[in-house]
């Protein structure tokens, strides 16, 4: 990326872009993924991300309480990939190599500089980019969602590796070898840092069918981290995932017509849990979002009518359905969209 004190014409920042993507995007491998032999017992120490030099190691950590408080929701890409790779830190830290990552995905108003990201301040040359929730209001095929979390995951491993060992800039290096048909929208991205010991692997929009490369990866990585960004499956259930979850003949059976449980006793085998979680609905006719750390609660946001920020209209232990969301709008006073539009309700 360009160092920011240099000035670029648009035309000139958009061809960059495009080239460095191209530049960045490696082929699909006919082996499945394979990382680099560890040679030595060490393993990468993370650096804080908020501490300063000389701060007191041994500080009382923050309760749930304080942290869930201090949640907001981030409204720019850099502000997610801030507080997604901060997050991904501060798991790894308490011994969670094996992480399950939910973001939402950079989008364009005309959609057509999908990928083509900017430097802060340009942002307002290139047009407004804003985070949309890759569910059935995405507007495109499954390999549009793939480039935008791809690009995400891509940002967040950078700023993730940085507070590796060795102080160099990692290689990353995608393998879409696991996406056997080619159009599933599933692919790995690895970092490639200073010492193999550094190395990162994540796992784009993996489905049940990945389980098997993720499974290995997590074997070759040992204390490394292993992340899923976005995995193609529901965090809901439907009756076939409920069934599947169950033990025995039944459960295997519900499985094997794709119920989901099978593969997350899988993952929950391997050590997986989710640390940093978006999701977006509709409720009221307004745009909400719910967000969660490893160690938070859940907290919801409801956005604005000027949709220049999201106000936090409250918080829940367990994740909250559309009926308890529903519940803290009313609680908060906050009428249908469509009557504040019309000046029926009080803005929000």
């Amino acid at each position: 990326m360009m160092h920011s004190s240099i000035k670029l014409q648009p035309r000139y920042k958009w061809t960059l872009c495009l080239v460095l993507c191209l530049l960045g995007h490696s082929t699909s491998f006919s082996e499945a993924p394979q990382l680099r032999a560890i040679h030595s017992n060490s393993f990468p120490v993370l650096k804080s991300s908020n501490a300063e030099e000389g701060t007191e190691e041994n500080a009382i950590p923050a309760s749930k309480e304080d942290i869930t408080n201090d949640l907001y929701f981030p409204l720019t890409l850099d502000d997610m990939v801030k507080q997604a790779s901060n997050t991904m830190e501060d798991a790894y830290k308490q011994g969670i190599t094996r992480q399950i990552v939910r973001i939402l995905l950079p989008r364009t108003a005309d959609n057509d500089n999908l990928l083509k990201y900017y430097e802060g301040e340009a942002e307002d040359e290139v047009g407004e980019v804003v985070l949309v929730p890759p569910d059935e209001t995405w507007q495109g095929g499954i390999m549009q969602l793939y480039r935008a979390c791809s690009f995400a995951c891509q940002e967040i491993l950078r700023r993730y590796s940085r507070n590796l060992g060795g102080g160099v800039v990692p290689r990353l290096q995608e393998d879409r070898s696991v996406d056997e048909s080619g159009v599933d929208g599933i692919g790995v991205w690895i970092t490639q840092g200073s010492q193999p010991e550094d190395d990162v692997s994540c796992f784009v929009q993996p489905s049940q069918e990945t389980v098997d490369a993720i499974e290995s990866i997590s074997q070759q990585a040992g204390k490394r981290l292993v992340s899923i960004m976005n995995p193609q499956w529901r965090i809901t259930d439907d009756a076939l995932d409920s069934a599947s979850r169950s033990e025995g003949v039944w459960g295997n059976f519900a499985s094997f017509l794709g119920g989901k449980g099978g593969s997350l006793r899988r993952l929950d085998d391997m050590g997986f849990e989710s640390t940093f979680v978006l999701e977006g609905y509709v409720v009221r006719g307004g745009n909400v979002r719910m967000m969660k750390r490893f160690d938070s609660d859940w907290a919801v946001f409801a956005e604005n009518d000027a949709a220049t920020e999201y106000i936090k209209v409250g918080t829940s232990e367990s994740r909250p359905t559309y009926q308890d969301i529903d519940a803290m709008l009313e609680e908060k006073g906050i009428s249908l969209k469509y009557a504040r539009d019309i000046g029926m309700a009080p803005k929000l």
